[in-house]
């Protein structure tokens, strides 16, 4: 017995010649006995056996999908079988998941130095694999490396060709209906009839890691259509398809929140911040969609409190003119006199009368909520606003003079005042 595990491991069956990937893995399943997928980084499948007829439910969707299904994909990062991967060279045995059809494996990483760049996957149907076999299969990893590195290599070089194709999008260099859909026919994109911009504003430069990371999490979604994507500093910017979408604003910010739960449960990457611009159909209006964006990102900068729950330029409200109304004072002399006498007031006797109006405006007047907002009793709240009313001369039963009050209100921030 120990003369022929001998033998086996000074063996290396896989030290041949192949033209395909395809042909590789009909080589692997015959030399341990089992059926064999091999995958890219982002469970994309690359090759599987065909001269064996047994699987499972999971190896069925992966084969007709040509990717692992996200189910599988997330249970298995439940079940820490992904993490292990991403952490050693050795084969891993998974115990079956009837929940999303998996049944006995044993997996391996396709290593490049420090990255992973694929799996090998065998199915035990009837028979578990043993010691010899897990040898073999490093064996069968080791030997898939180069074509991987080959895939690899023309990969990187679309997505190169892809992000000069996106940043000329969002700068407006590309102005031509035609230029523009000639370019995605080139990358092989089927471009949608409905798109949206979605960005990530990370707290901190987005690292090479976090590159990978992200890129994998892009990859392996399969709730929507990301035709394309780049990373700028501490920003990830994404074309996104809406077509087909019932309710596109909706499941695009539930799209987002699945993204910043994966980022911080897999990778411990938080506080996310993400905007979303309107809904287009014409692709000369990228740029236009995606200064919709970096729009909403400066708002809620500077409104974080009121902005907690807005993610779409589609929900700013007045917040969408502040900048317009901000350059028509400018050209004027504007000065709304009951915010100057409340300032007054509160500079020379210390007091708080305009942050007591703006609360209670934005919140919709309602004195409870203010009152709970500013700490103090709803009958303190109610002297103050008969204070504000007299000094400020303003009349809370005439809705025209609250909303300027709250738009100058809003200005006066929005300028840093």
């Amino acid at each position: 017995m120990e003369v022929t595990s001998l033998s086996n491991r000074l063996h290396d069956p896989f030290r041949t010649a192949f033209d395909s990937l395809d042909e590789f893995a009909d080589l692997i399943s015959q030399v341990l006995k089992c059926p064999v997928t091999i995958e890219d980084s982002n469970h994309r499948l690359l090759a599987y056996s065909t001269h064996d007829e047994r699987t499972d439910p999971a190896r069925i969707s992966t084969i007709i999908g040509r990717r692992v299904p996200e189910k599988v994909i997330n249970q298995l990062w439940k079940e820490g079988t992904i993490p292990a991967l991403l952490k050693t060279n050795e084969p891993i045995r998974v115990k079956s998941i009837d929940d999303v059809g998996l049944s006995n494996r044993v997996a391996i990483s396709i290593w490049k130095q420090e990255e992973v760049i694929g799996f090998i996957w065998a199915l035990e149907i009837d028979k578990s694999l043993t010691d010899d076999d897990f040898f073999l299969l490093k064996q069968a990893a080791d030997a898939a490396k180069n074509k991987l590195l080959q895939l690899q290599t023309r990969k990187n070089k679309k997505e190169e060709r892809s992000q000069e194709f996106f940043w000329k999008l969002l700068t407006g260099h590309l102005k031509v209906q035609e230029e523009i859909l000639e370019n995605f026919h080139t990358l092989q994109i089927t471009p949608s009839s409905s798109f949206a911009i979605l960005v990530f504003q990370f707290n901190e430069n987005i690292t090479s890691k976090e590159e990978q990371n992200i890129s994998y999490l892009l990859k392996t979604n399969q709730r929507l259509k990301i035709m394309l994507y780049t990373i700028d500093c501490n920003q990830l910017i994404l074309l996104i398809s809406a077509e087909g979408l019932e309710n596109p604003l909706t499941e695009l910010e539930q799209f987002s929140q699945v993204f910043i739960i994966k980022m911080g449960d897999r990778y411990g990457v938080r506080d996310i911040t993400p905007v979303l611009s309107g809904i287009y159909k014409d692709y000369q209006k990228i740029r236009q969609a995606y200064e919709e964006t970096l729009s909403v990102l400066s708002i809620k900068q500077k409104f974080p409190f009121e902005t907690k729950d807005i993610y779409n330029y589609q929900k700013l409200g007045i917040y969408q003119f502040l900048g317009l109304l901000l350059e028509k004072r400018k050209t004027e002399e504007y000065e709304n006199y009951s915010l100057t006498k409340l300032h007054d007031y509160d500079q020379k006797h210390n007091s708080n009368l305009v942050e007591t109006l703006e609360i209670f405006l934005n919140n919709d007047n309602n004195i409870n909520d203010a009152a709970k907002e500013l700490n103090v009793h709803a009958n303190t709240l109610n002297y103050r606003l008969k204070r504000i009313a007299e000094i400020g001369e303003v009349n809370f039963k005439d809705p025209n003079q609250k909303m300027m009050l709250y738009l100058d209100l809003k200005l006066e921030k929005y300028q840093g005042i």
